[in-house]
């Protein structure tokens, strides 16, 4: 092919433009940041270690305690008190993860997991209950729609005396063992 031709290929290669002393540059603006798209973590309040909160939570979507929570929390979904959180209040909530110390009035419409690090204590009224083998759940505990959840009790003790009948007769058993068997040698 010549060069001469009309249709021959001819790469174009990008060349740097020169720049002049006292010549500027463009400035590019940055991009606006755009705002991110609303989720259920933009309602998350996380009360951080060595942190004291006390007063009246309302509408938060996920209650996370770390530090020391005295408080009543409504309108809210789920609770977490990981294993260096105390709550103390009360609580209305869908879901409950307790891994510290709640102790109060505890409403979990939902499920109540009770880690192996956690321990509930006060009156609880929950849908589903799970306890880690270590977890701990004290005081008065029905079901959210009220029937109690009763431990296994122990035979009642009556302090009568009961009329016991009179020891039978002993029975005496005899073996007899069949004669020993020839053995071949």
């Amino acid at each position: 092919m010549a060069d001469s031709d009309p249709t021959s290929f001819r790469p174009e290669i990008a060349r740097r433009p020169t720049e002049l002393p006292g010549m500027t540059r463009p400035i590019i603006a940055p991009a606006a940041p755009s705002a991110p798209p609303p989720s259920s973590d933009d309602k998350k309040l996380i009360v951080g270690r060595n942190i004291v909160l006390s007063g009246q939570i309302t509408a938060c979507d996920k209650l996370v305690v770390e530090g020391r929570v005295d408080a009543t929390l409504t309108e809210s979904r789920v609770i977490e008190i990981t294993s260096t959180g105390v709550f103390k209040g009360a609580a209305e909530i869908d879901e409950a993860l307790i891994g510290g110390v709640f102790e109060g009035t505890l409403i979990c419409r939902g499920r109540l997991l009770i880690r192996s690090t956690g321990k509930v204590k006060g009156e609880i009224r929950y849908g589903q209950l799970e306890i880690e083998c270590g977890g701990e759940l004290v005081g008065d505990i029905n079901t959210v729609q009220g029937q109690a959840t009763k431990p296994a009790e122990a035979p009642a003790l009556s302090l009568t005396p009961t009329p016991v009948a009179p020891p039978a007769a002993p029975v005496q058993v005899t073996f007899s063992a069949p004669p020993p068997e020839s053995t071949l040698v």
